[in-house]
C-alpha cells in the first residue's frame, strides 16, 4: 500500500459515496488509475465493503455501553456463541490484559441494557464483568 492507496482510503473514510471522478479530481490522478486502485484494494481485502455510518441523530436514542468480561479458561467458544445470539451485542473484541473480551452494546433503554447485562452475566464461563455506559461521543475517527 502506497501513499495514493492511503489517500484513497482517507477520502473514502470521510465519504464512502464519493464518485470515482470526484476522487480522481481531488487526488489529481486519472480516473482509470483510481478505478484500478479501488479494484485492487477491494480484491486484496483492504476495502471490505462500503457502508453507512449512522450519525448521532440516528444513534442518539440508543443507550450504548462497553462491557469488560473475564471468562474461564477454554470457555471462549461457548461464551462467543451465546454472545452472538444477543442482538444488543454489536461488537466483541479479544483483549490482552486483565480482561478477556471487550463488548460494545446498544439498547433502546436502560431496562433493556440491565436485562442484557444480566443475560451476559449468566452465560456459563463468564467469571466477571464491568460495564461502562457511554454518555457522549467527543471524538469519532473510526473508519
Amino acid at each position: 500500500m502506497d501513499d495514493l492507496d492511503r489517500n484513497i482510503l482517507a477520502q473514502l473514510s470521510g465519504d464512502a459515496r464519493m464518485s470515482v471522478a470526484v476522487l480522481a479530481r481531488r487526488l489529481r490522478v486519472a480516473r482509470s488509475t483510481v478505478q484500478a486502485r479501488l479494484e485492487r484494494l477491494e480484491s486484496t481485502g483492504a476495502i471490505a465493503g462500503y457502508t453507512l455510518r449512522l450519525g448521532e441523530a440516528a444513534r442518539g436514542a440508543r443507550i450504548r455501553a462497553t462491557v469488560l468480561l473475564g471468562i474461564e479458561p477454554r470457555a471462549q467458544p461457548g461464551v462467543l456463541s451465546r454472545l452472538k445470539s444477543l442482538p444488543q451485542v454489536e461488537r466483541v473484541h479479544t483483549t490482552s490484559g486483565r480482561v478477556d473480551l471487550l463488548l460494545q452494546l446498544a439498547t433502546a433503554s436502560t431496562t433493556e441494557l440491565d436485562e442484557t447485562l444480566d443475560r451476559i452475566g449468566g452465560i456459563e464461563g463468564v467469571r466477571s464483568s464491568e460495564s461502562l455506559i457511554h454518555l457522549a461521543t467527543k471524538l469519532d475517527r473510526a473508519v
